[in-house]
């Protein structure tokens, strides 16, 4: 058994040099998008702790009372991956309308779809929550605004898909089209090391 040690930085990386072509923008994003998960993992450790849980009077698009924990976990992705030029626009659960990026900040090549806390009812309850993602190129001309036909394209189109689970302990799993991998959080290193490397489905399973 292999003792090397795989952070998500360098599985990235590895999985870049299978494409040529890769310019290490889609890398930078995804790095991006992992700090702030990180930042999101931290605020829900210590949920008990500080004055973050609880709702806050507001609903979103659906109708659901939005939590305290949803509006931080929105405000840090966007802080995160609206200005490294990265993304020509950007989507949530929590926004009626398509997130746009600042005017000052170069617009990118992709998109970012996101329920920034997922099941976020479970929040009081110390719940398992998570963040789920999802990445398009864009279709529009680059160096423009991200419009809605960015964002409205169908799964098939998507460069890489994910989510992190904040419980017990933090975990990435995501996948760019060749396998599906997850990462966990060493807390002591802040690092995502991989830890579930090419996750199938058993041929035989017990749960359904």
């Amino acid at each position: 058994m292999s003792n090397t040690v795989v952070t998500v930085q360098r599985h990235i990386m590895e999985q870049q040099t299978l494409h040529p072509e890769a310019t290490g923008e889609f890398t930078a994003l995804m790095m991006d998008l992992i700090f702030a998960a990180k930042t999101i993992s931290r605020e829900v450790n210590k949920a008990g702790l500080a004055d973050i849980l609880g709702l806050t009077g507001s609903v979103n698009i659906h109708g659901e009372g939005v939590m305290k924990l949803d509006e931080f976990a929105q405000r840090k992705i966007y802080q995160a991956m609206d200005h490294g030029g990265h993304l020509c626009c950007m989507a949530s659960e929590e926004s009626a309308d398509i997130i746009p990026i600042p005017s000052r900040y170069k617009k990118g090549k992709y998109v970012l779809l996101f329920d920034p806390l997922d099941g976020s009812s479970n929040i009081d309850v110390n719940g398992t929550i998570g963040t789920i993602f999802s990445i398009h190129r864009r279709v529009t001309p680059d160096g423009t605004d991200g419009t809605l036909s960015d964002c409205l394209q169908p799964g098939r189109r998507q460069v890489a898909a994910g989510y992190f689970i904040y419980g017990s302990s933090t975990i990435l799993v995501y996948t760019t089209g060749n396998g599906v991998h997850g990462f966990t959080l060493d807390p002591s290193i802040g690092e995502f090391l991989l830890s579930h490397p090419n996750i199938q489905i058993p041929k035989r399973g017990k749960i359904y």
